[in-house]
């Protein structure tokens, strides 16, 4: 069940080409792979989804049963239809605790509406106390409870890509998207990662496409794998199929052997 589709999706940046005619199906509860050399396009593709930007041309089509067209989406909007992002460099609120940076994901599903949250009636309390309960649920699943009331500038670099997951996941989203999680681990924090990629794409019941450069987390997870080359989807398929295809290699995969 194909969960995002992208139709001869470009972007131009003025006579540059970031994204050239890029066509992609992701089915539901897959683990994806998007890999390529540096200026490949990854990134871009990645701020497409989120409607960072917006395509030059092409479709963007998300959903299972009630296809949306993201298009011309806003970010704040491509989060309300279930698609959550972490980012390359890390960007939490670094000077808030690590309990509120999970809070405040949740508070996109609040529902008292505008007039309780300012009049303070009982409705926007019990919220409040319904949200901060689902924050602590999320930080146990990930081990960080015992960490709430620090500051998450003051976490180790693993327990900052964690809490950036976990921020992430407070949206409820259904299509993850995770930029380099891996970036600045050593081998064994990339094994506890891969582990933890796994578990919450069960847990969560997700997608979840990841760009990587760590090619054994790439080849060690990811069930299907998208090349992409100066903007343009030079391969796709199973890790072992993309690991043998002479067009990755000679651009990608070959300085990796």
């Amino acid at each position: 069940m194909v969960i995002l589709k992208l139709d001869n999706l470009t972007k131009l940046f003025g006579g540059i080409v970031a994204v050239s005619n890029v066509n992609m199906e992701v089915e539901k509860k897959q683990i994806v792979g998007l890999i390529g050399p540096n200026g490949a396009g990854k990134t871009t593709l990645f701020n497409l989804l989120t409607g960072m930007y917006t395509p030059t041309s092409g479709t963007i089509t998300y959903g299972t049963d009630d296809k949306i067209v993201l298009n011309n989406l806003r970010p704040y909007s491509v989060t309300s239809v279930g698609i959550a992002r972490t980012f390359q460099n890390i960007r939490l609120f670094k000077d808030m605790t690590v309990y509120d940076n999970v809070r405040i994901g949740f508070h996109h599903n609040i529902k008292c509406g505008i007039i309780p949250l300012i009049l303070r009636l009982p409705v926007f309390y019990r919220e409040e106390e319904n949200v901060g309960n689902k924050a602590m649920e999320i930080l146990k699943l990930f081990n960080l409870e015992d960490k709430a009331l620090e500051l998450a500038k003051n976490l180790p670099y693993g327990d900052q890509r964690r809490l950036e997951i976990a921020r992430a996941l407070s949206t409820k989203p259904k299509l993850l998207l995770l930029d380099e999680p891996a970036a600045g681990m050593n081998p064994n924090e990339t094994k506890d990662l891969m582990k933890l990629i796994r578990w919450i794409r069960d847990k969560f019941d997700l997608t979840i496409i990841l760009i990587e450069h760590d090619m054994s987390l790439v080849m060690g997870i990811c069930e299907k794998i998208f090349v992409l080359d100066y903007g343009t989807l030079i391969a796709e398929g199973t890790p072992e199929q993309v690991q043998n295809n002479p067009k990755v290699i000679e651009a990608y995969l070959g300085g990796e052997e």
